[in-house]
């Protein structure tokens, strides 16, 4: 039977499901036959596309779509797709009557009869290029009850259906059962109240929409819906009044669609913006940190390599203090932003191939001064063949030497820690055992988080800020690794288990050799540039005693007039300089110098990828993070002189 003889056939069966369709205007809603040719026409079809029934009807539907469409046969591909899985939904560029192009929504729908045959097809058009359309008006007149039946029964999208002028509800298609749960049988004469949230109800919401839509012909809004789960679901509603010939009320039309995945995407997208502004404002802070933490160091550290210079014994155990606090102070600043570079995925790692004894020989030698000062006892049992993986050497060694020396203070004085390394399934693993304080059941999921803490005593003995183990985590990992910690309870003490992907020992590179330090010097002339007037004072002091020739300045200005008299081989500028920073002042170092300029180091207390790549850009040919180690800068100018010849006699 074809589509025309089943519309005849039902001809004059029921008014509701005709002034339902008629009354939307948001949609076009229409039908196809099997060809692909019009056969009925809604008015928010007429209103979408420009065409009235009688221009349209009996045309194939390809008239909509662009000519390069057409010629692809993406007309024949949307009837193909809906005949074969029931349905084909498209969204882009569509054309009016008057040749104009509107960005369309369009679901396409199989309609088959009682025996599964095809007898056409629906389809559903939403112009989205405007958000709001205009008021709904009736359409004319068209056929038959059971036609508008299959056309709404059919889109499986949308929740379609009608509400009495009370707001009870009348009829309910395929898509209201599929997106809200209800079936007909269940649905059909409750109030619609049943889909809002109970604060909705109590304020008296639905009220207000039937209203509205009574007042001005339709109501809109995306909001929260129930399901007859009890669960909630983002809908875009559109209630619209439908009156008869005469204008009178007779009831509404409610369409509903499940935008909750577009909603939840929204929700995720604006969490992550939220959580990458906190992400970039703790890196920024993370990094101011670093530099304001490393600028009062620089001339303490300084400080003391004089007095080693000076070589006075009275205040060698005062200055054994002050470097290791001074040190431990460092550790700390390059956690923070070590722990900032790895969460970000910022980090490089040098990979060759290491004997795990060989790391935890160098972690060993990191935590001993801890675990002697504690008296505490080391056992150590590794196999005697090499255990090979592929990684970075100085990370890796971080990684056994932060889980030793968490080992070493959360142990009581002569205490017990193993290593324990073996190899199984393809992986190298490293087990560190304490019997220490042990860890709570409830810290125990959150132990490598950062900023954890375990349970310390007042006067905080055991020190850190508790990002040493969010570091080992993240190191592992970017290893291809994994660790664990596990703990029987407090004061039962605890292991750290890493596992790291194993090499064949057969097909392992040797470790490239590290090359040795510059140790052959001779006197340059140095211009150092340091607005710190104690850092500066000290290093000029500390590069002279090496027999350098330093020249000082406190900022640009005095920089520029030194260099009418004095020429150096290197300059050191301190980026963080006042009024000019040390990356202007290196431009016009080489507009004042030209084919003279030195070979120029910046000294800085940001260190981080990208504060090196800007010192790079620069010009400048070295990078030094304070605090500054006075023997790797005398190493560094050694290396830089030899390729900057001195200029004797200016």
């Amino acid at each position: 039977m074809t589509l025309v003889s089943q519309v005849r056939a039902v001809e004059g069966g029921g008014e509701l499901f005709r002034l339902l369709v008629e009354s939307v205007r948001d949609y076009a809603i229409f039908m196809l036959d099997p060809g692909g040719r019009i056969a009925t026409w809604n008015i928010g079809a007429e209103r979408i596309k420009g065409y009235s029934a009688e221009e349209i009807v009996g045309q194939h539907f390809s008239v909509f779509y662009p000519e390069e469409d057409v010629r692809a046969g993406k007309c024949e591909r949307a009837l193909e797709v809906a005949a074969d899985v029931g349905r084909y939904e498209d969204t882009g560029w569509r054309i009016r009557r008057d040749g104009s192009h509107f960005w369309a929504n369009v679901i396409i729908s199989a309609v088959r009869d009682g025996e599964d045959g095809l007898i056409g097809f629906s389809k559903v058009t939403r112009d989205l290029t405007e958000r709001r359309i205009a008021e709904q008006e009736q359409a004319g007149r068209l056929a038959a009850e059971e036609r508008f039946r299959l056309l709404v029964e059919s889109v499986s999208d949308y929740a379609i259906f009608t509400l009495e002028p009370t707001g009870r509800i009348a009829t309910w298609n395929v898509g209201a059962e599929r997106i809200k749960g209800y079936t007909a049988a269940e649905i059909i004469g409750r109030h619609f109240s049943v889909f809002y949230p109970e604060e909705d109800v109590r304020s008296g919401k639905c009220e207000r929409e039937l209203a509205i839509a009574t007042a001005e012909g339709r109501f809109e809004e995306e909001a929260w819906r129930l399901r007859r789960d009890g669960s909630r679901f983002w809908a875009n509603v559109v209630i619209s009044a439908v009156r008869d010939a005469e204008g009178a009320l007779i009831g509404f039309a409610k369409v509903t669609r499940d935008l909750t995945d577009r909603q939840r995407a929204d929700e995720e997208r604006a969490a992550r913006l939220v959580a990458e502004q906190a992400n970039q404002a703790k890196d920024e802070f993370l990094a101011m940190l670093g530099h304001e933490l490393r600028n009062p160091m620089a001339p303490i550290l300084t400080a003391l390599e004089l007095m080693k210079l000076r070589g006075n014994p009275d205040f060698s155990r005062e200055q054994e203090i002050i470097e290791r606090q001074v040190n431990h102070m460092t550790h700390l600043v390059d956690d923070l932003l070590d722990v900032s570079r790895i969460t970000r995925g910022k980090i490089e790692l040098k990979r060759r191939a290491l004997d795990i004894r060989d790391l935890l020989v160098k972690a060993i030698e990191v935590a001993s001064p801890l675990l002697e000062q504690r008296r505490q006892h080391l056992d150590v049992h590794v196999p005697s063949g090499p255990i090979l993986v592929e990684g970075d050497e100085a990370r890796l060694t971080q990684v056994f030497a932060n889980i030793l020396t968490n080992a070493a203070k959360y142990t009581d004085a002569g205490g017990h820690v193993t290593i324990e390394v073996t190899q199984a399934a393809g992986e190298a693993i490293i087990a560190v055992t304490d019997d220490g304080i042990g860890i709570d059941a409830a810290l125990l999921p959150r132990v490598f988080d950062l900023f954890e803490q375990g349970r310390q005593t007042l006067d905080r003995s055991s020190g850190g800020l508790g990002i040493g183990l969010a570091l080992v985590r993240s190191l592992v990992e970017v290893h291809g690794g994994k660790v664990a910690a596990a703990s029987a309870g407090t004061g039962k003490g605890s292991t750290f288990t890493v596992r790291l992907p194993a090499l064949e020992p057969n097909g392992a590179a040797n470790a490239p050799p590290i090359p040795p330090s510059t140790k052959q010097r001779r006197p340059a002339r140095v211009l150092l540039v340091d607005d710190n007037d104690d850092a500066r004072l000290l290093l000029v002091e500390a590069l002279s005693a090496e027999g350098h020739q330093v020249r000082g300045a406190a900022d640009a200005a005095e920089t520029l007039d030194v260099i009418r008299s004095f020429r150096p081989d290197i300059a050191i500028l301190d980026i963080g300089l006042p009024v000019m920073d040390g990356y202007e002042l290196a431009v016009r170092l080489r507009e004042e110098l030209g084919a003279a300029t030195p070979r120029l180091v910046a000294l800085t207390g940001y260190g981080q990828h990208q504060d090196r790549a800007r010192s790079q850009a620069a010009g400048f040919d070295v990078h030094l993070v304070k605090p500054i180690d006075v023997v790797k800068l005398l190493d560094t100018i050694g290396k830089l002189v030899p390729a900057a010849p001195a200029a004797p006699g200016k």
